[in-house]
Order: structure tokens, then C-alpha cells, then sequence
């Protein structure tokens, strides 16, 4: 399959620079994917890379880490036992879970476009993301489909802007 069967594919990876919003940024470099990761926060349309979907990936668990850090540390200090054996975190584990709960209700949306432009890219439709509410297999599916190398009859998924 050559580019001249592609013309959009190639009329966006010949050009220097980045590429626009609407196409996939393959190669993508660390903060230009989490800056695109923002910029495209409910777009659910066009396709995404692999390097753009697993440079967010790295950010969400590192942050995530970083959450249950700050979770553990504030809950153990003031943690207390009540009488049938049932921990109670201190004071400073509220903190940690409204920073966990501030972070997922402002990345769940935008993670599931990112997901579902994933999919688009390797030629799938983004209702695929629904396999994560099969419990365990799910995850494990949509694993294996966003490791999936990109596919060129996955810009049937693209919506050029001018």
C-alpha cells in the first residue's frame, strides 16, 4: 500500500512540523502529546497514534502514583482502628481522595476519546472502548488493541478541518 492510495496520509506526514489536530501525530513527542491530549479533550472523531496514546497512559499512572503517594502518606498519620477492626485514615487522606476524584472526573473524558481515536487508528470503531466494562478481559482486550500497529484504512475515520 503506497501513499498515493492514501493522499490524506500523505498530505499531512510530508510537511515539517506538526501535523494538525484532526490527523495523528505518529512519533509524537512527550509534551506535544499531552498538550494534543488537552486540546482534543471530548473529541471522540479522527485518530490518535500510538505514541500519542501511550505517552498520556505514562502521565495518567505516573500521576496516579503520585495520588495514592499523597493519599498514604496524609491517611497514616491520626489513622485510627475502631473496636471490630476497621481501619479510619486520618484527616490527611481526604485530601488524597478529592485529588484522585478531582483527576478522574477531568481525564475520564478526554481518556476515552484518546481511546476511541486509538481504535479508530487501528482501523476499529471507538465503541470498542466498551470492552473495559467487561470486567478483567476487557482490560485486557483493549490492551492488545491500542498495542495494535496503525492501520492506513483507519483514515476512514478522519474528519479534515481546513
Amino acid at each position: 500500500m503506497s501513499y498515493q492510495q492514501y493522499p490524506q496520509q500523505q498530505a499531512y506526514q510530508a510537511g515539517p512540523g506538526e501535523p494538525p489536530l484532526w490527523a495523528p501525530y505518529y512519533g509524537a513527542p512527550f509534551p506535544v502529546a499531552v498538550r494534543r491530549f488537552f486540546k482534543k479533550y471530548a473529541t471522540f472523531t479522527g485518530r490518535a497514534s500510538r505514541s500519542e496514546y501511550w505517552w498520556w497512559v505514562l502521565v495518567a499512572v505516573v500521576v496516579g502514583i503520585i495520588i495514592n503517594i499523597i493519599s498514604a502518606a496524609g491517611g497514616a498519620p491520626g489513622a485510627t482502628v475502631t473496636a471490630d477492626g476497621t481501619p479510619v485514615p486520618g484527616p490527611g487522606g481526604v485530601v488524597g481522595l478529592i485529588l484522585a476524584i478531582i483527576w478522574g472526573l477531568a481525564t475520564i473524558v478526554p481518556s476515552l476519546a484518546l481511546t476511541a481515536r486509538r481504535l479508530h487508528d487501528v482501523n476499529l470503531s471507538g465503541w470498542f472502548v466498551l470492552l473495559g466494562l467487561v470486567p478483567f478481559l476487557g482490560a485486557i482486550a483493549l490492551l492488545v488493541l491500542t498495542v495494535l500497529p496503525s492501520k492506513p484504512e483507519g483514515q476512514r475515520f478522519d474528519v479534515p478541518t481546513a
